[in-house]
Order: structure tokens, then sequence, then C-alpha cells
């Protein structure tokens, strides 16, 4: 029997290099919650040359915009958001340090070769489960972009989050390679 894979976020190179296209893990620790419009901000702040909110540096961004928390929970439901509306900006964010990220669906070549270049990774969540990956959300709190509501930045304190690794940092692909196999069988 397979042992239940856990790591530590934030990530070190070693730790993003060990991870292989179509490993499962789950997650622990402290990440961050960003979708397009605060990816666009943040490309702007980069630009303007204003400090970021968050050191990029090893961490993980979901894509994600929760929904608002009941009372007594610390979040509303958290699914993925498609990874490539994050395209356009992510290469840049990469560049600056951010090397993995959360979301559902593929990635553009230069996203893929930014990952590679820099040491990254991609996983994917699992979509329409939305409500199961709010319950491993311990602690949430809006720390950037208040005004863009579920867009907002949110630090999260997480247990167990499960993902898969869609791409890793050799840029090897599971989005290519399962259709590769479907095809082959």
């Amino acid at each position: 029997m397979e042992t239940k894979r856990i790591m530590q976020a934030p990530f070190t190179d070693e730790k993003i290099k060990s991870l292989k296209a179509g490993d499962m893990l789950y997650i622990s620790g402290t990440i961050y919650t960003a979708r397009d419009a605060a990816h666009k901000r943040l490309c702007e702040m980069l630009e303007a040359g204003e400090p970021m909110p968050f050191d990029f540096k090893g961490q993980l961004v979901y894509y994600a915009g929760p929904c608002p928390a009941k009372p007594g929970q610390p979040i509303g439901s958290v699914g993925p958001t498609t990874g490539g509306r994050m395209d356009a900006y992510s290469p840049t964010l990469i560049k600056e340090g951010l090397r993995v990220m959360i979301g559902k669906g593929s990635r553009s070549p230069q996203v893929i070769e930014a990952l590679k270049k820099h040491i990254g990774v991609y996983f994917a969540a699992i979509g329409g489960a939305a409500a199961l990956m709010a319950k491993c959300v311990k602690a949430a709190e809006v720390i950037a972009f208040d005004e863009l509501g579920t867009e907002a930045i949110r630090k999260l304190t997480i247990e167990e989050l499960p993902v898969i690794v869609a791409i890793d940092s050799e840029g090897n692909d599971m989005y290519k390679v399962g259709v590769e196999q479907y095809k082959e069988s």
C-alpha cells in the first residue's frame, strides 16, 4: 500500500524537482489565493516597481476565488479556477520567484517553458469539489486587493489539500500525456 505523500508549503527547489507529472500528494502549510484580476494587479505593481503583498519565493498560489464563509467557518467553497486564465501573467510572476501554482486545466507553452527555466510546478486540484477543498482550509485572511471581493489575495492555512502534479519542473504535462495514453489504448 502506497504511503500518503504530504508536503509542507512553502516549496524549495529540491521539493519541486522531486515531483513528477502524475504524482498525487497533499499539501499543508501557508498558501495564497489569486485569480486573473489579482495577477493583472501584481504585474502592474511589478512594472511600477512597487513591493509585492507577499514574498513569492517558494510560495504557492491557488487559483481560486472562494465563496463567503458561513458562520464559524474560515472560508466558503474554494474550488480551482482554470489556470489558462492566468497564462498572460504567469511567466512574469514565475520569473519574479513564484514557483508553485494550483488550478485546473492545461497551460500555455510559455508557462511550461517558464516552469522549466525557473524550477516550478503546476498542480491540478479537483474541479467540482469546492466544498471538499474548503474543509482543508483552517484559516483565511485577505492580505491584498480587498476591493476585488472574491478575487482578493488571501493567505490560507491549509491541511492536506489534495492535488496532482499536472506539469512538473521538466515540462512533463499530464494533460498531453493523458491524451496520448488514451489514444494508444
